[in-house]
């Protein structure tokens, strides 16, 4: 692992920003250990997402910084709020089956539904999606690298009107930029941060959520089927149950589908580190899943067997 460049942390400059890079051509060369590096030069715009997906080194200086590994500039601050606060709008309307649970829940209901499914999936799937992206910063970050989370507005804007009008969510907030050059076993280390991250939170969420289930006595005062308000009172229990089952199964979700190698996903990348490291991953994440969901073992059985122990 290289050893950590002072420059590597920036208070609130990004090397991404107000900058038009030019590539006049590319000029490649690989070392000994496989890694292959771009050399980029100055007539050419290259957007910088593309230009991360692509693999090519952005070459703007950074500014010097002596900073810690754990530090979140103004604007990363920002871009995490901004991508947070659409992700949690987009999984509200998702509870609610998009514009058309109104059909059957009715107007009033409908609203009061979402509202209420907000904070329970930002409880149980932000952890997810935060983490996960936080994962990658400090690898990289502990790499050597510059690495800041960028939202993608129209990934959000797409994915709130896609989980409005058909109640599924599919989205792409944005993503970790990263600025240095790395060997191809150290962008594998940064790329599986990720979805190891999720597997840690899916193990951690276990044990955690049934205590706090079993303590809570949350599965004893819950009729089944029942909604988050039931004779004009409000269920607490049964919107803790919610974000305990969605913390795991989100979890699983979102490592198997990072880990896919397409694109720029992690399995990509990963897999181009260390086939063994990614099929061994992907094939747990895998399994996990799909006995998920063929009923084979749930969330909910598994918490509340958990939670009776208490």
């Amino acid at each position: 692992m290289a050893g950590r460049d002072p420059r590597a942390d920036i208070l609130d400059d990004d090397p991404f920003r107000n900058q038009k890079p030019r590539v006049h051509r590319v000029h490649t060369r690989q070392s000994q250990d496989g890694t292959i590096h771009f050399d980029t030069g100055s007539s050419t715009r290259v957007n910088p997402l593309f230009a991360q997906m692509m693999g090519f080194a952005q070459q703007q200086p950074a500014q010097m910084h002596k900073g810690k590994i754990w530090h979140f500039s103004d604007e990363e601050k920002k871009h995490l709020r901004l991508a947070t606060a659409a992700f949690t709008v987009a999984l509200g309307f998702m509870a609610v089956g998009g514009i058309w649970g109104i059909k059957s829940l009715g107007p009033i209901p409908w609203v009061i539904q979402f509202l209420l499914s907000m904070p329970v999936l930002l409880l149980a799937v932000g952890p997810a999606f935060l983490l996960h992206e936080i994962g990658h910063k400090i690898v990289a970050k502990k790499n050597g690298c510059w690495a800041e989370f960028r939202a993608d507005p129209g990934g959000l804007r797409f994915g709130i009107f896609l989980s409005f009008f058909i109640g599924i969510l599919f989205m792409a907030p944005g993503a970790v930029m990263v600025a240095g050059l790395v060997t191809r076993r150290q962008n594998g280390h940064i790329a599986i941060a990720g979805p190891l991250v999720n597997f840690g939170l899916f193990l951690i969420g276990i044990p955690l959520w049934g205590i706090i289930l079993g303590l809570t006595g949350a599965f004893d005062a819950v009729i089944p089927g029942a909604g988050y308000i039931l004779g004009g009172q409000l269920i607490w229990q049964k919107m803790l149950i919610d974000a305990g089952v969605y913390w795991i199964g989100a979890n699983l979700i979102l490592g198997l589908f990072n880990m896919l190698p397409f694109g720029p996903l992690d399995g990509n990348k990963v897999k181009d580190w260390n086939e063994n490291a990614f099929y061994i991953t992907i094939s747990v994440f895998a399994l996990l899943v799909i006995t998920m969901f063929l009923g084979t073992w749930s969330p909910t059985t598994v918490l509340e067997s958990i939670a009776s122990l208490f």
